[in-house]
């Protein structure tokens, strides 16, 4: 059976509080993409992760870690969550689907999430464990996920790129919309 798993990033503190803005998987366009894969008869899931917004590897991990990872599984991570996949992907010989990486975020000054990001060393072949490992970056981002961007371009062997101009960093605010059909199109290619 297809199954999905689409890990959420790191939100500000402020907006994981705030009464008026969604959970952090079921914000920007992760909803979407869950319907429109689960209507494509893939098990879509958009799991929460502890404390998001100080995110902690191993408290991650064990979340990430309760879903059943195979050669039929895709994986999608934004920006932080995009981040955390590296990682995992480096420390662990399982052989998954399609990866995408969107807007990845792996702290690249090492300044703000050191508990996710410590003591992390990429694997330059983990591509070779997926079905294809691709990075979704849209050249109007952040500066940090632009340097992220071209060290995992660097670093990773048979990495796809796919470059936008006009996407920010993949939210709400800078898409103005909630809907990926580009990501949704690739995944069920």
């Amino acid at each position: 059976m297809k199954t999905a798993v689409i890990i959420h990033g790191m939100p500000s503190k402020e907006n994981y509080f705030d009464e008026q803005s969604p959970s952090p998987s079921n914000h920007h366009w992760f909803p979407w993409l869950q319907r429109e894969l689960l209507l494509n008869g893939v098990l879509a899931q958009t799991p929460e992760f502890p404390v998001p917004y100080e995110p902690d590897y191993k408290k991650w991990k064990a979340v990430f870690e309760q879903f059943k990872l195979d050669e039929e599984t895709i994986l999608v991570g934004h920006s932080c969550g995009g981040g955390f996949l590296v990682r995992w992907l480096s420390e662990n010989s399982v052989k998954v689907g399609r990866v995408v990486l969107v807007a990845p975020w792996i702290d690249p000054n090492h300044d703000s999430a050191p508990k996710m990001f410590a003591d992390m060393a990429i694997d330059a072949n983990l591509a070779t464990r997926t079905k294809d490992l691709t990075l979704f970056i849209s050249l109007d981002d952040d500066k940090e996920e632009l340097d992220t961007a071209e060290q995992l371009k660097a670093t990773i062997k048979g990495l796809q790129v796919v470059e936008f101009t006009d996407k920010g960093h993949f939210t709400m605010g800078s898409m103005k919309t909630s809907m990926f059909p580009e990501l949704r199109n690739y995944l069920l290619n």
